[in-house]
């Protein structure tokens, strides 16, 4: 529903609905941040109030860079989430507890501006192939450890995603059949052994032990505590165990990473997340080491493995990316 304005509004929103905050920012036409609200979710936000949450938030945002609904082209939404992409649907966002929100319908009606929904790791890695490490890119596959890992790919420009949902679930690539139990349900995937949560916990009974002093003097063996940068904290005091984990784990990522390689032979791997902003070249070492032993020879001549440039603002920059390209094109 793009306006029908002869000059294009120079503003875009981007929203990026993440599992413990909301981060709302206005950019410029060339996607500089003229202003941004980072807000902490509060316990109990019932669904039928989430449009409203956020709408409030692009409200006041627009009152921070002093722009009115009026100087903004699109809005771009960025969600950590299981989405309807036909429908403009939330389906479900895990740490909200939110089901089936119409949110694109409801934000269309409320600011009469199109609305783009994205999937959060979709955003992030758009944003680095447009604007950060995957420029250029004929084809970059990006994998984000965090709680869980996300996966997403841009093959010649296109987003490579389902009819109605999101695709490139790297996370649950089953790795070890029978394996651990994985928050989907099944048992082995990639995120059972090499997410942030995966690491975190086999840390945790290591600290148990008493085998990883530098970081038990940081966390205990608080599980809830034990985040990216503890864990690089655990690093530079020269942890072993900590280390050996950390590694192991990026190396069944690189080894996961063998399959996409083979089926798209993509030019860059794309390695983002907190794990990775904590640990770039850790884990891009471990990654690609694996991937040249592992992968066939005729893959690997132009492949890259790099880490994500633009830290936390990916998400948000890639939604307001996202949804001004995809305005631009209908227009």
């Amino acid at each position: 529903m793009a306006k029908n304005n002869s000059k294009r509004k120079p503003y875009w929103v981007g929203c990026d609905l993440g599992g413990t905050k909301l981060l709302t920012t206005v950019f410029d036409a060339d996607f500089k941040m003229v202003a941004r609200i980072r807000t902490k979710h509060k316990s109990g936000i019932d669904v039928k109030d989430g449009a409203a949450y956020i709408g409030d938030s692009i409200e006041a945002v627009l009152g921070e860079a002093g722009t009115g609904i009026a100087q903004i082209e699109g809005i771009g939404m960025g969600v950590a989430g299981f989405l309807d992409l036909e429908q403009g649907m939330i389906v479900h966002a895990p740490n909200l507890g939110w089901r089936n929100l119409p949110v694109q319908h409801e934000l269309q009606v409320r600011f009469g501006v199109p609305v783009s929904l994205i999937n959060d790791v979709d955003a992030g890695t758009y944003a680095e192939y447009r604007l950060g490490s995957a420029r250029g890119a004929r084809c970059v596959v990006g994998v984000f450890p965090g709680t869980g890992i996300g996966g997403a790919c841009i093959y010649e420009g296109r987003l490579i995603r389902g009819k109605m949902a999101s695709a490139m679930e790297i996370g649950h690539l089953c790795v070890q059949p029978g394996g651990n139990l994985c928050g989907c349900g099944r048992y082995g995937c990639l995120e059972s052994v090499a997410s942030r949560l995966a690491i975190a916990s086999q840390i945790a009974a290591a600290a148990y032990r008493n085998d990883t002093p530098a970081l038990r003097k940081l966390t205990g063996t608080n599980l809830a505590k034990i985040r990216s940068g503890v864990i690089a904290a655990a690093l530079r005091e020269g942890d072993p165990v900590v280390d050996k984990i950390v590694r192991h784990a990026a190396r069944q990522i690189g080894a996961a990473m063998v399959n996409p390689l083979h089926l798209l032979a993509p030019d860059m791997i794309l390695l983002g997340g907190g794990l990775v902003e904590e640990m770039p070249e850790l884990f891009v070492n471990e990654v690609d080491t694996v991937l040249r032993r592992l992968g066939a020879a005729s893959f690997l001549k132009d492949l890259k493995v790099k880490a994500a440039a633009l830290g936390d603002e990916a998400v948000v920059k890639g939604a307001a990316v996202f949804a001004a390209d995809t305005v631009i094109k209908k227009s």
